[in-house]
């Protein structure tokens, strides 16, 4: 129950972070546009569930592995509560650039990849390049 109004739970998909896995990179913080994944003690923590929307985009940038999609009983996803907290958040933006040609995600759209073993973003103009070679 938060205040007065009742929580009600719901199975849904959410991101889940195995905390012995998490190298504490902070990569998966960014690619969050809803500010659900903070640095808490040097890890990458799901602060609240309402929070996550469950897109994963935090996924491909990992580079141990450690996060992952689940479905499991939770609160349902809060548009209201991540307006809140992010209008709260610090006013700080580093741009990523594409592994490939170097273009900014100001440019163009920029999706994370798993490229040689590492985490990184790639562009959508070099991402076909990238699949079909």
């Amino acid at each position: 129950m938060r205040g007065n109004i009742m929580t009600t739970t719901v199975t849904r998909q959410i991101v889940k972070i195995e905390e012995e896995l998490c190298d504490g990179c902070g990569l998966c913080v960014s690619p969050c546009a809803e500010g659900a994944i903070e640095m808490v003690d040097g890890k990458a923590k799901v602060i609240s569930d309402e929070l996550c929307d469950g897109a994963g985009f935090c996924l491909g940038v990992c580079p141990t592995g450690a996060l992952t999609i689940e479905a499991r009983e939770t609160v349902p996803f809060d548009h209201h509560a991540v307006e809140e907290h992010v209008a709260e958040l610090p006013k700080t933006y580093i741009a990523q650039t594409c592994f490939r040609c170097g273009t900014t995600e100001d440019d163009s759209p920029l999706m994370p990849v798993r490229n040689a073993g590492e985490s990184t973003w790639v562009c959508t103009r070099c991402l076909p390049t990238l699949i079909h070679g």
